[in-house]
């Protein structure tokens, strides 16, 4: 498995839930849709969910018919509430650390997904649940959502990669304060810092992710990967070293047959067919 196996030391404790489809999984088209599903718990981060969350991530990351992943939440109030915190009430410093942990693997997988990542955020999103998104390649909210870094105002600070991805994304100063002064802002406000790509109404949410999924899985699934993959190397770096990283991702598919097959549809005047080869 691709978290720590030391957390079993506490799967069968009282702290369990039904297991049965905390998440939901669904493809069609090359698109695959991750849905959060502890709506009565505002979707918040339980053991079990983050066991299977990072359960489905593996089995996406080697599909090589999946495209593009989107993830959302269920029900109209929340995308993820964050780390449950009730579940962690109950555990003692060993499991609490190790549920720490557990986040933190989930939200670095996410990251870590070859394919593009989109995150459909349907309502709250807070500490964890931002963390979350923050992985995520592309966000898009509904205007009641609310998103923010809470973890100050309970006395500890982002653990799973809050203090790091929001800064690159937005900027040190502005993520300094958010962070600093716990607050929560709206989705109006997050667009305007650049948090969220677009605001629409709720009952779209779902249309423009996928809108925006089908934008991608029209180009070559091979590119799109490697040109995530520089960015995201490339931002970590000085330029130099960026335009080396750039250049090696440009060359892994230099001997492609969807590169021909690009050239071949360009010369044709009719779209490409492209199969990730």
């Amino acid at each position: 498995m691709p978290f720590d196996p030391s957390i079993r030391n506490f799967r069968e404790t009282p702290l369990a839930e039904d297991r049965q489809g905390l998440i939901k999984t669904e493809i069609s088209e090359g698109i695959a849709t991750v849905t959060l599903n502890r709506p009565d718990a505002a979707n918040a981060l339980s053991v079990e969910m983050l066991e299977q969350f990072i359960d489905a991530l593996y089995a996406l990351k080697f599909d090589p018919e999946v495209r593009v992943v989107v993830v959302t939440g269920s029900g109209e109030k929340a995308f993820c509430a964050g780390a449950d915190l009730i579940q962690r009430g109950q555990m003692d410093m060993p499991q609490t650390k190790q549920h720490i942990n557990l986040i933190r693997t989930a939200v670095n997988e996410l990251d870590a997904m070859p394919q593009p990542v989109i995150a459909a955020i349907n309502g709250v999103a807070f500490g964890g649940g931002t963390e979350m998104t923050l992985a995520a390649d592309i966000r898009i909210a509904t205007p009641n959502a609310k998103l923010g870094l809470t973890e100050t105002a309970l006395a500890i600070i982002p653990g799973a990669g809050g203090t790091q991805r929001l800064p690159r994304l937005i900027g040190v100063a502005k993520a300094k304060e958010l962070i600093l002064t716990a607050r929560r802002i709206d989705a109006a406000e997050a667009e305007r810092i650049g948090l969220v790509n677009y605001v629409v109404e709720a009952d779209q949410l779902l249309n423009k992710a996928y809108e925006l999924a089908r934008e991608i899985t029209k180009n070559g699934p091979l590119a799109i990967r490697q040109a995530k993959l520089a960015i995201d190397k490339g931002i970590e770096v000085d330029l130099a070293t960026g335009l080396s990283i750039e250049q090696n991702a440009y060359e892994v598919i230099l001997p492609s047959k969807d590169r021909l097959e690009g050239l071949k549809a360009f010369k044709e005047k009719r779209a490409p067919e492209y199969k990730g080869e």
